[in-house]
């Protein structure tokens, strides 16, 4: 990757990717939804194998989002079944590249199967520290900031907990995320512009990458013309350039 001074950039430590396009894709091509999310399936195998590459020790995947249930039932059934199936294939990679899985979101809501082999891949890789691959799963952001909100209103209310004690770290550490560092680029594919209820909270002094690309054939190159595009922004966190250590202007 191109560099602006002597050191190289500086990767991400977390990245995030809103995967969107597949029903679109499939449609381009006259095929049934459901193929464009096995083609899908193919995307995250090369992100994440890319990420690792690089040492990017965290990736998040919003998979299914707690409104993605409004859709038709033989689709979500597709969904959860692709998901098992990429959980099953997927744990021996999983343990041979260090990798851990976790999941944010509502998790109850998801079909038993699907919770049965999570608890079983969450297990067996709760050790490995190559990379956390984070799965979004029946997850939306609102949902949990009141879910964190819920928790530390009844701990206000049984005492063990005052009001004022409650602080950003404090609320942070009843998200879902607690114990992750926020994402410092979310990436969101096929075009659209908007954030979609993934990580509300995390992301506020993200830097955002929309790319027009569809989820199914965005690979490992266009991963890193992310990264690239990443190294090169300046972020200030509500500082000024030179507060921040802005790059002179050439």
């Amino acid at each position: 990757m191109a560099s602006t001074g002597s050191a190289p950039p500086a990767l991400p430590r977390h990245v995030a990717v809103i995967m969107d396009g597949n029903g679109r894709w499939a449609a381009l091509r006259g095929l049934p939804r459901v193929e464009g999310h096995r083609m899908g399936v193919r995307a995250v195998r090369a992100v994440s194998e890319c990420a690792r590459e690089l040492g990017i020790p965290y990736l998040t995947l919003y998979a299914f989002s707690l409104e993605n249930w409004g859709r038709p039932e033989p689709e979500v059934r597709t969904l959860m079944a692709l998901l098992q199936e990429f959980l099953g294939s997927e744990l021996p990679d999983l343990l041979r590249h260090g990798i851990r899985l976790r999941v944010i979101g509502e998790i109850p809501s998801l079909p038993l199967a699907v919770r049965q082999i999570l608890s079983r891949t969450m297990s067996a890789t709760e050790g490995n520290a190559g990379m956390t691959l984070t799965l979004g799963l029946s997850y939306a952001g609102r949902n949990e900031i009141v879910r964190a909100a819920r928790a530390l209103a009844a701990d206000a209310a049984a005492g063990t907990i005052r009001p004022e004690a409650v602080t950003e770290d404090v609320f942070a550490s009843r998200l879902d995320t607690a114990g992750m560092p926020d994402p410092d680029l979310v990436i969101r594919t096929s075009g659209e512009i908007r954030v979609s209820n993934f990580l509300l909270w995390q992301s506020a002094y993200a830097e955002y990458v929309f790319t027009d690309v569809l989820w199914p054939d965005f690979g490992k190159s266009e991963f890193l013309q992310a990264l690239e595009e990443y190294t090169r922004r300046h972020r200030r966190y509500g500082l000024t350039g030179e507060q921040a250590g802005a790059p002179p202007a050439k």
